[in-house]
């Protein structure tokens, strides 16, 4: 699906947005208000479903590459993601009923990749590219919620991606070792496990 988003609003997350999960504390206290990335929302919708692009410029955060607030659903909701440009990394964590992290994992993908968020996971996307932007699409059920409120108290996911690579978040009581999977290699015909 193509988008001429060039006349269109989107919504945008600013640095202080974010200001609750940069894992660089000391560059943020001096930085920029700079916008970090682009939100068009409700581009298409079918059924139930919303199609929705986010563009990510490539941008380091201090020690940090650019990256989403980070968000679980409300409900047992999948997502869907598809790399339209550039390339992705979605870092995904399941909690127990205690806010202990049970498991969590990385997909690195590119362009014509797509990626399913599994219901119960938080989950990030990060663009881990110094110089091209991330473009990416997503569908989801229309009246699923975001909780950001972990991501928040927790000052961002298990694992934060930087130029010297991954580097655990102490403030998460146990963390396991990051594992990686594959993307899908085509994106899904039939989008009905999203309701």
């Amino acid at each position: 699906m193509e988008f001429d988003l060039t006349n269109l609003t989107p919504d945008i997350r600013k640095l202080s947005d974010l200001k609750n999960v940069v894992f660089d504390r000391k560059w943020f206290e001096t930085a920029d208000d700079d916008d970090l990335y682009f939100m068009y929302r409700g581009l298409e919708k079918k059924d139930e479903l919303r199609y929705d692009i986010t563009v990510i410029p490539a941008k380091i955060l201090g020690n940090e590459y650019n990256k989403t607030k980070g968000h679980f659903h409300v409900g047992h909701f999948q997502e869907l993601y598809i790399v339209l440009e550039g390339n992705a990394i979605f870092l995904m964590q399941k909690l127990d009923e205690n806010e202990n992290i049970i498991d969590v994992y990385a997909v690195k993908a590119k362009k014509g990749e797509s990626v399913i968020i599994p219901s119960n996971y938080g989950h990030i996307t990060i663009n881990p590219d110094k110089e091209k932007e991330l473009k990416m699409a997503n569908w989801m059920c229309d009246i699923c919620k975001s909780d950001y409120s972990l991501f928040e108290k927790m000052h961002g996911a298990c694992y934060y991606y930087t130029l010297n690579g991954w580097v655990k978040n102490e403030n998460y009581k146990e963390v396991p070792e990051l594992r990686f999977e594959n993307p899908l290699k085509e994106v899904p015909q039939d989008l009905n496990f999203l309701k």
